[in-house]
């Protein structure tokens, strides 16, 4: 059960990192404009969740310039924390009868 919750967790904030990082993009590439009310809320919804997340990876990165690797960084820990990891504790509790 807690294994499940842990996974959905991180399977919302791998959509979440999604969102910002192709939001980011549009906002770039001024497809849209973060002086649209909904659009700037929506980006600071996102920059609230997601900067807790980035923030000790970016203080060890290197600076790329323009270019921000810290949300990849993330979702290669998720999926790492995600996948083989949950599924080893997942096989411990079952082999353990905890399951």
């Amino acid at each position: 059960m807690l294994l499940q919750i842990v996974h959905i967790i991180l399977t919302v904030l791998w959509w979440f990192i999604i969102a910002q990082a192709v939001m980011s993009w549009l906002i770039a590439f001024n497809v849209i404009n973060t002086h649209n009310q909904f659009v700037g809320q929506l980006w600071t919804v996102l920059d609230r969740i997601t900067e807790p997340l980035y923030r000790p990876f970016r203080r060890i990165m290197p600076d790329f310039g323009g270019l921000d690797l810290t949300p990849m960084l993330v979702l290669i820990l998720i999926i790492i924390i995600d996948g083989p990891v949950l599924n080893y504790l997942a096989s411990l509790a079952y082999t353990n009868g905890m399951a």
